[in-house]
C-alpha cells in the first residue's frame, strides 16, 4: 500500500503489484468503483511482464473524500491525481487504462501535461464527455436508470440502485463472489461523491486531436453504461486509435473476457513501448 498525495492536498489509496522495473500500467477505475474492480488483472499473469499499479480515485475506496462538490467538479485537481501518482512511483512512461469515468480522469490528465510522459492510453468501455447534452446517445439507459437511484439521499433506494447497477453492467455471466465485492465496493462510496461526479460537463474529443501516443479503444458492442458510439468518437479523433470490440459483452470487459483483455493489453504495451 501506498499514500499518494494528490491535488488539494487529498490522500489516495494506492497498490503496486507485478515485476519491478516491468514495464508499468497505471488502472483507473469507474464511476463509484474501486481498485478491485481490477482483480482479474492483477491477480493474473500479468505480474509476471508488467508493473501493474491500481489506486482508489478521491472519493472511492481507501482514498480520502472530502465533502463539497469543488473537490469533483475540478478538472485540474483530476489531473494532478494522475500526475502525482506518476511521479511519487517514478514510473516510467507508464500506459494508462481508464475505465469508464476513468476515461475522464485520463482526458483531465492530458489536457492539462499532454502525453509526453505516457506511452500510451487504453480507453475501456471509457466516457469522453459528461453532461446532459449526451444523456442518451452516449451515457446509455443503464446508468440513466440505475445509477441515478444510486445518488440518492435515501440509503435504501441507493443501495437498490446500485445493486442493479452493478448486475446490469455485465452482460457475460460474472462470478457471484465479484459482483457481491462489487456491490460492497460500490457502497464504500457516499451518494453525494456519486453526485459530485456526475455535476460535471465537458467535452474532451478535441483534446485527443493532438495526441502522438497510441490509443486502444477496448468496448463491449452490448455496453448500455457507455455507449458503443463513445468509442467511435474516439477513433475518429484520435489519430492513432485501434479499435477492440467484444461481441456480446457489456461495460466490464476486463471482467467479462478477462483472458482475451489481459492478453491485449500486454500486447498493447509491448508495441507501444517498443515504438
Amino acid at each position: 500500500m501506498i499514500d499518494v498525495v494528490g491535488g488539494g492536498g487529498v490522500g489516495l489509496h494506492v497498490r503496486r503489484y507485478g515485476t519491478p522495473g516491468a514495464p508499468p500500467v497505471l488502472f483507473l477505475h469507474g464511476w463509484s468503483q474501486n481498485h478491485l474492480s481490477w482483480r482479474a488483472q492483477f491477480e493474473s499473469e500479468l505480474v509476471e511482464s508488467l508493473d501493474l499499479v491500481v489506486m482508489d480515485l478521491r472519493g472511492h475506496g481507501a482514498s480520502q473524500a472530502p465533502e463539497g462538490a469543488q473537490h469533483y467538479t475540478d478538472g485540474v485537481l483530476w489531473a494532478e491525481d494522475v500526475n502525482a501518482v506518476i511521479e511519487k512511483l517514478g514510473l516510467d512512461k507508464p500506459v494508462l487504462v481508464g475505465w469508464s469515468y476513468g476515461g475522464l480522469v485520463v482526458a483531465d490528465y492530458l489536457r492539462r501535461y499532454g502525453d509526453g510522459a505516457i506511452a500510451g492510453v487504453n480507453f475501456v468501455s471509457a466516457s469522453l464527455v459528461i453532461g446532459k447534452e449526451w444523456l442518451g446517445t452516449h451515457t446509455g439507459p443503464t446508468f440513466l436508470e440505475h445509477a441515478s437511484k444510486g445518488m440518492s439521499k435515501d440509503p435504501v433506494k441507493a443501495l437498490e440502485g446500485m445493486i442493479d447497477f452493478v448486475h446490469a453492467c455485465a452482460v457475460k455471466p460474472i462470478a457471484q463472489r465479484d459482483i457481491e465485492r462489487a456491490i460492497a465496493f460500490n457502497m464504500l462510496v457516499r451518494p453525494d461523491v456519486r453526485r459530485s461526479l456526475s455535476a460535471r460537463t465537458e467535452d474532451f474529443r478535441s483534446v485527443l486531436d493532438s495526441l502522438r501516443t497510441p490509443a486502444l479503444v477496448t468496448h463491449g458492442e452490448a455496453d448500455t453504461v457507455i455507449m458503443p458510439q463513445m468509442a467511435h468518437d474516439v477513433l475518429a479523433h484520435h489519430p492513432d486509435a485501434t479499435a477492440s470490440w467484444y461481441p456480446g459483452v457489456g461495460h466490464m470487459p476486463f471482467m467479462e473476457e478477462a483472458h482475451r483483455f489481459n492478453r491485449e493489453l500486454a500486447d498493447f504495451v509491448r508495441r507501444v513501448r517498443q515504438a
